[in-house]
């Protein structure tokens, strides 16, 4: 009963695309991760590309679950689009640097 999706009667059901950046580091981690998204109910395909660490899942489910999902197996995933959006920000301005630094200890002269 876990990985059962619950879905509104009320809202039209279609399949869709989840493209999620995933950390992989062999082979065998793209098996894992296509193992994990096998359980999911409403999967209809999995690929996975190891050369740009990007799974791209197709099938009727919410891409949250999808996310969650991967997250047991490889912590650091995210969606695609959000690396996007990430890079396109502008570098927050550095604070600025003391003149001098204060005295260490109490006794010392500058």
């Amino acid at each position: 009963m876990a990985d059962l999706q619950i879905v509104p009667a009320g809202k039209t059901v279609e399949a869709q695309y989840v493209e999620m950046k995933v950390p992989l580091y062999s082979y065998g981690c793209e098996k894992k991760v296509k193992k994990a998204l096998a359980h999911l109910k409403g999967i209809y395909s999995v690929h996975v590309d190891y050369e740009l660490q990007k799974v791209t899942v197709w099938g009727i489910c919410d891409r949250y679950d999808v996310l969650a999902t991967i997250k047991k197996k490889r912590r650091e995933a995210r969606f695609w689009d959000c690396e996007e959006s990430s890079s396109e920000k502008t570098p927050s301005p550095s604070p600025p640097l003391m003149e001098r630094a204060p005295p260490l200890f109490k006794g010392e002269k500058n």
